[in-house]
């Protein structure tokens, strides 16, 4: 995508790696392999487990190309896709996407959309009417969106009030929901409780959320069941965040002593988000922090009793390429 690519050279220090140091490597099929490996993992516990990569949305042709044949593969280890900045946010926040760079993405997003995934589109605005733009458009479109005022996704948007979409619906699958708050930094909240208060007093179909309310604190099992029921009586998926494509300095997972080029699968610092680092995703050390094993961050999701992982930074080939 045009406008990741421009981002990536501005965001990133000098590349300490690329292709010329990997020449037989197809950074996007690797990445196509580990949301695959993710699932599969996932599923081996629990064989509903959602699994939706967000942005990097050219993985769903094995080319990347607009007219290139479906992975179906890859299609075949998720359930949806997320997009960020699909008709708002793009170029700043409350800006109109470029024509030309939505109907680029929606040409990917249909092809998803088109073999049975569910699309979740995530609009950085806050005026209202464009709010209401963002709502409207992607319903147009078969899409499930949610307009974030907030580009820190740290609140919960008092418009549209009620809700876009609202329903008493108990949902029990992707394919059942209307709408989603996406809510990743619990930052504004005193407590726990006082999160989950908030949150049990809407009625979204679907949240996705972190797995830790801070740095070492996680949400117990507990807590994610009261998270699935909504005010009005349904019951919502909960779904955990994961980021794959960087390492963050903050996670339970971080050692003292951790610098770019040590260890070695960990590249530059993401000069846009502090403490956010390139991984080299297809190395094996970075996977089994992932998934695989009993301390890895995927099973500790599960084991949280989340519905799935909404799993970010998946666009890291382009970084790479």
């Amino acid at each position: 995508m045009k406008k990741a690519l421009f981002l990536l050279i501005l965001s990133f220090s000098v590349v300490s790696c690329s292709k010329n140091d990997y020449p037989d490597l197809d950074f996007k099929q690797e990445m196509r392999d580990f949301v695959t490996e993710i699932s599969d993992y996932s599923r081996l516990s629990d064989p509903a487990f959602i699994v939706i990569p967000q942005n990097g949305i050219e993985l769903v042709t094995i080319n990347g190309e607009e007219n290139g044949s479906l992975s179906e593969s890859y299609l075949a280890a998720i359930n949806g896709h997320g997009q960020e900045d699909l008709f708002y946010g793009y170029n700043d926040d409350d800006r109109a996407t470029p024509s030309d760079e939505n109907s680029y993405m929606r040409t990917f997003l249909n092809m998803s959309k088109n073999a049975g995934k569910t699309i979740l589109v995530t609009d950085y605005c806050y005026t209202q009417s464009k709010m209401s733009d963002s709502y409207n458009r992607n319903n147009s479109y078969g899409y499930i969106s949610f307009a974030a005022n907030h580009r820190e996704l740290d609140n919960i948007p008092a418009f549209p009030s009620p809700i876009y979409g609202e329903n008493n619906s108990v949902i029990n699958s992707l394919s059942q929901v209307k709408n989603f708050l996406y809510l990743i930094n619990p930052e504004n909240f005193s407590s726990k409780t006082d999160f989950i208060n908030a949150v049990t007093s809407t009625n979204y179909d679907l949240l996705i959320m972190d797995l830790f309310f801070d740095e070492t604190t996680e949400f117990t099992s507990g807590e994610i069941t009261r998270l699935k029921d909504k005010a009005n009586g349904g019951k919502r998926l909960v779904i955990s965040y994961m980021s794959i494509g960087e390492a963050e300095n903050y996670r339970y997972y971080w050692q003292s002593g951790w610098e770019s080029g040590d260890p070695f699968w960990l590249d530059d610092e993401n000069r846009a988000w502090k403490g956010n680092y390139k991984v080299r995703y297809w190395e094996p050390e970075w996977k089994k922090i992932i998934f695989g094993n009993g301390d890895s961050y995927t099973k500790k999701i599960i084991n949280a009793g989340f519905d799935g992982a909404y799993l970010d930074i998946i666009e890291a080939f382009e970084y790479f390429e």
